[in-house]
């Protein structure tokens, strides 16, 4: 037999078809359904009253009266409070599922009319490696802005991977081989090569390797975010061979930009994305080296927490970033 709560949910769902757009909370009455739905969410993805609170601009103490007055209209307990944690019961799961997927139709919804209107507007969070942010976004963000003059937009610059769903954001851009298995949405937006490079002064100083072994006589740099941070896989690009040559970095850094800078110093021989080496190598200041061969392609994956389709900002600034595209 089905509890109070999970009833609920039931109605909740079998009504979406008659639904609109949810209002934003309210700081200081009162919130309405949808508020209550989506702060109760937000509650339980960010683990805690004060950040969610924190995210959606109210009151720690509105929140915690909303969700008990919940509580109270659905005969069950969601959420078990202690002084050091908070965790959702399984009806609060139920909830959880069933508001998550509710806010979600809505949402795509709102998409669908704003698209068809041609006008994008609302508040897009987007997290983004620092380099790839620096280099390849930020060029391109004045056109974005002109062309979506009613979208607000707060842009993240960190190269570790982060829980975008924890954190607030919509979209995250991540450069990787590839991403593992969870329950994001991922789409591949580009691809990137990944080579050795070193300074002219470096390789006049020490020459230039010729084969993947006489790396072992050269300074290296590594670059510690990487997969490839001590071992570097290379393949010929003519007969495909691979080898793997471990590598003891003299430094290593958690940043591609740094990275780039201690090569075009002379300091040893790296790894670079394309995106990151091609400024310099055009320039002067870097040379590839072992030209022959390269890692394996990262890709530019832009990752969401629903299908792209359902956030037409989001579907806006992935197209951005696409080879070729000012915006």
């Amino acid at each position: 037999m089905l509890s109070a709560c999970q009833k609920s949910a039931d109605r909740v769902n079998r009504n979406v078809g008659a639904l609109t757009a949810p209002p934003k909370p309210c700081i200081a009455g009162p919130m309405d359904k949808f508020s209550v739905m989506n702060a109760y969410c937000r509650i339980v993805e960010r683990g805690s009253f004060a950040r969610a609170a924190e995210d959606l601009g109210v009151s720690g103490a509105l929140l915690s009266r909303e969700i008990k007055l919940l509580e109270q209209s659905l005969g069950c307990t969601l959420l078990t409070r202690t002084t050091r944690s908070m965790s959702p019961t399984a009806q609060g799961l139920a909830y959880y599922d069933a508001a998550r997927d509710l806010l979600g139709r809505v949402a795509r919804i709102d998409e669908e009319i704003r698209a068809s209107s041609g006008r994008i507007q609302g508040h897009l969070r987007v997290n983004a490696p620092s380099s790839y942010g620096q280099i390849v976004i930020a060029p391109r963000l004045p056109a974005f802005m002109e062309r979506h003059p009613d979208l607000t937009v707060t842009l993240s610059f960190d190269d570790h991977v982060i829980d975008m769903v924890e954190q607030g954001f919509d979209l995250s851009i991540r450069v990787r081989a590839s991403l593992p298995d969870s329950t994001l949405f991922a789409r591949p937006v580009a691809e990137v090569g990944q080579r050795l490079y070193a300074a002219p002064r470096y390789l006049d100083r020490a020459g230039a390797p010729q084969s993947p072994e006489a790396l072992a006589d050269h300074a290296t740099l590594g670059f510690t975010l990487a997969d490839h941070h001590r071992r570097w896989q290379l393949r010929h690009r003519g007969s495909g061979t691979v080898q793997d040559v471990a590598v003891t970095p003299r430094m290593s850094v958690g940043n591609s930009l740094v990275l780039r800078d201690l090569l075009i110093a002379g300091k040893g021989i790296g790894t670079l994305p394309d995106f990151v080496a091609d400024p310099a190598v055009a320039a002067g200041t870097l040379l590839p080296v072992l030209p022959d061969h390269a890692l394996p392609d990262r890709q530019i994956f832009a990752v969401t927490g629903a299908r792209l389709e359902a956030n037409a900002a989001a579907a806006a600034f992935v197209a951005l970033l696409k080879p070729g595209e000012t915006d």
